[in-house]
């Protein structure tokens, strides 16, 4: 007879562990406990040894699908339990002074078994919303405290009926410790204006299949719903939300429905039925005669966003309506998500024809996240729900955090060998999504029990999240934009030692006061060397010309840094600005002769939007990134000779030199190429370029690691040719998977360097 006591660290709270370990004792026939202390779980077993280390042996492999088990110890016990005592589970119990840092599990979409129940009109739950078990449910939304019961969660309010009792209190039923357990009888109600349960749900119906647009409480925050194939209805949401432009993600019921609109592969599929349920962006199918969804859904692209649906209310929407939906953001363009339903009613009064809400409170904002695929290399656009908080490996001495940039915001606490990777917030332009950021802050903190001593920031005095952790009584340590950038890449897939990093994004401020972002560096985690970049070129009237790419476009053609290449003659250039307003030329040529509001960056980014405006095919944009993403769409698959390139060493850099692309690009479209096959050598032309970039400075001594990173990498097609172009040069390239490869992943690469330069100090 053998006592060990045993602890398990990981995400092994929320996802049925406790049961598992529970029905693993039984079956190994050995006594002892379990309990939930902190944010772990630990116990005690009595039995033969080779039982006991079989018992370990099945927690560290066989645990549920949620969990992930990161460490299993044992040690002996005095005493310990009785032999033939039986095994139960005990009521959790706070943790130790200097306990490990707590894991929050991450929502997880309706399983397999919940919707066979939600649709068997047999079963108790038959249609009810909120069904859940050990395996799927709200989790991080509801979560108000570690150790995770559910008097510590917002379904405290909803006091269990003897069924769902029973149920939880039986060790064979799968919703053994379910905390979010419910059913009709106890659980959270529908409600749309004085309606209730299934009225509440055949009023949204009504309102959707008429044409309306309903504002729907969804797992971690208020959404949009409408009709995607009615064409009035989504322009109408695009009008009263704000949001003329940018694609809208589409909710399918399954996988054929999914399967007819988009191409999707192996590993996409995986990802578009895993528990997660983000939204994938998936390459849109040729459609013949109607198309099946409205166009302006994904106005002027070839990729749509499709999920299915993460929970039971989406599911009885679906079944109902038989349609795709539009199911979007529950704000207003720039505002956080609402989560409130005062908040929500204020907010979206007004866009919303009705509200489908109910009664159980969101506590945590997470928003959808969003994935993409390159070939079969993953890209995470936004990380949020489903995916955050589950934490990602960071070495770190000490507890830091990275407060992140402006755009795309996201936060990263660090402590203990691991970095947590807070939710998506959005652009923090105003002070209601400062607001949200900070609460969302405080409460990560909170639950995670990491409480940071170093701040980690961007460059930018401008940001407000640098403003803001200036203002904090703490030590601080400034990261560069594409320094982070890179060292998220590089952190995520632990490359140890130098490595080149390959940053392309719109705007980071660089260590000389200009702008960057087609940048080349020789770094690790605690240092970087500027080693290539792209020309500098003005940016007539600085956030004006992001909104204007015609205006980019104007200063990469008249005011392009002079490094040798040809540049568009007075023919080529009036086969541009012909078609602007004179006026616009007029003052913005001034601008640049004169130097005044027209700061110089090396941006990729920009470059983009100055190429499609340059074909016509985006002068003003939307959102950030907007045309680029339709320069992609328009290059499409065509095949084309590559645009004129060139590569020179100036300044101790090596730098290309864009305007011969440029000129190239206005010439070879003034003798009529079409704008696809130009959209396609373009692409091609940036990653020669970038191929070249990286061989010399490899040629010059730098290791052949590449890290690709920043919000241009989105782009499918420039990924996959710069990816074949490096790997051809026998180079290992890797590309964010976990971690977003734009502005979302900066807090985690602040963090990491932080944490390395932090350990260097020891």
């Amino acid at each position: 007879m053998t006592a060990r006591r045993f602890h398990v660290e990981g995400i092994v709270q929320g996802v049925g562990f406790r049961p598992f370990v529970y029905r693993t004792a039984a079956d190994l026939g050995l006594s002892g406990w379990v309990a939930n202390v902190d944010g772990q779980v630990e116990g005690e077993v009595a039995g033969s040894a080779s039982a006991i280390e079989e018992f370990a042996a099945r927690l560290r492999v066989g645990a549920p699908a949620l969990a992930r088990v990161r460490c299993v110890s044992l040690a002996r016990v005095a005493g310990g339990p009785a032999a033939g005592a039986g095994f139960e589970v005990r009521q959790s119990a706070p943790g130790a002074a200097g306990a490990p840092v707590r894991e929050v599990p991450p929502d997880a979409a309706i399983c397999d078994a919940c919707l066979r129940e939600l649709r068997d009109p047999a079963d108790r739950r038959h249609r009810y919303p909120f069904v859940n078990c050990t395996d799927c449910g709200p989790r991080a939304t509801i979560i108000e405290d570690l150790p995770y019961d559910r008097v510590r969660t917002t379904m405290r309010r909803f006091p269990l009926c003897p069924a769902c009792a029973a149920e939880y209190a039986a060790p064979g039923d799968r919703r053994f410790h379910a905390e979010p357990i419910a059913c009709p009888a106890c659980g959270p109600r529908l409600a749309w204006d004085d309606l209730r349960g299934e009225e509440a749900l055949r009023a949204a119906v009504r309102t959707i299949a008429a044409g309306g647009i309903v504002a729907l409480k969804g797992l971690g925050g208020y959404q949009l719903v409408c009709d995607a194939t009615d064409t009035r209805a989504v322009a109408e949401l695009r009008r009263r939300k704000r949001r003329p432009s940018k694609p809208l993600a589409v909710m399918v019921a399954d996988v054929p429905t999914a399967a007819r609109l988009a191409h999707i592969s192996t590993a996409e599929l995986r990802v578009l039925t895993g528990p997660e349920r983000p939204v994938v962006l998936l390459a849109r199918r040729a459609w013949r005669g109607p198309p099946p969804l409205a166009p302006a859904v994904h106005p002027g692209l070839r990729r749509v966003g499709l999920f299915l649906p993460t929970t039971g209310l989406h599911h009885l929407l679906l079944d109902e309506l038989t349609r795709p939906l539009v199911v979007t953001s529950g704000n207003l363009g720039g505002a956080p998500l609402a989560i409130d339903d005062a908040e929500a009613r204020r907010d979206l009064t007004g866009v919303a024809d009705g509200f489908l809400t109910h009664d159980r409170p969101i506590r945590s904002r997470y928003d959808d996240s969003v994935v993409a695929f390159s070939g079969r290399t993953r890209i995470t656009v936004r990380r949020a729900r489903g995916l955050a908080p589950a934490p990602l490996p960071l070495p770190v001495c000490q507890p830091v955090a990275g407060v992140g940039a402006q755009l795309k915001h996201t936060f990263t606490l660090a402590a203990g060998g691991r970095a947590h990777l807070g939710p998506h917030t959005g652009d923090l332009a105003d002070l209601a999504t400062h607001e949200a950021f900070l609460a969302s802050y405080e409460r990560l903190k909170h639950l995670t029990g990491i409480e940071p001593q170093v701040l980690a920031h961007d460059l930018h005095p401008g940001y407000l999240s640098t403003q803001w952790a200036e203002a904090q009584h703490l030590p601080r340590i400034a990261v560069q934009h594409h320094h982070a950038h890179v060292a998220a890449c590089a952190a995520e897939h632990q490359v140890r030692g130098p490595f080149v990093g390959v940053a392309y994004d719109g705007l980071g401020l660089g260590d000389d006061g200009t702008l960057w972002g087609g940048e080349i560096l020789l770094a690790d985690l605690t240092g970087y060397r500027r080693a290539g970049r792209f020309a500098r070129a003005p940016l007539p009237g600085g956030e004006a010309a992001v909104r204007h790419p015609s205006r980019t476009a104007l200063g990469h053609l008249l005011g392009t840094e002079r490094l040798g290449g040809p540049r568009p003659d007075r023919r080529l250039l009036r086969s541009f600005t012909d078609r602007l307003d004179p006026a616009e030329v007029a003052t913005v040529g001034a601008m640049i002769t004169r130097g005044v509001n027209c700061p110089p960056a090396s941006s990729a980014g920009r470059l983009f939007d100055a190429a499609a405006s340059l074909l016509g095919i985006s002068d003003q944009v939307s959102y950030e990134g907007e045309a680029a993403v339709l320069l992609e769409a328009a290059a499409g698959q065509e095949r084309a000779e590559p645009l004129a390139w060139r590569v020179v060493r100036a300044g101790g850099l090596w730098v290309y030199d864009s305007a011969p692309t440029l000129t190239d690009l206005l010439r070879r479209r003034l003798d009529g190429e079409p704008v696809g096959s130009l959209a396609a050598a373009f692409h091609l032309a940036l990653a020669l370029v970038t191929a070249e970039l990286v061989g010399r400075v490899v040629a010059d001594g730098a290791p052949p690691t590449v890290c690709l990173c920043g919000g241009c990498f989105v782009n499918r097609r420039l990924l996959l040719e710069v990816r074949r172009l490096l790997r051809a040069r026998g180079l290992k390239v890797v590309v964010g998977g976990q971690v977003p490869v734009g502005d979302g992943g900066i807090s985690y690469g602040q963090a990491a360097v932080a944490a390395a330069r932090l350990t260097g100090r020891e």
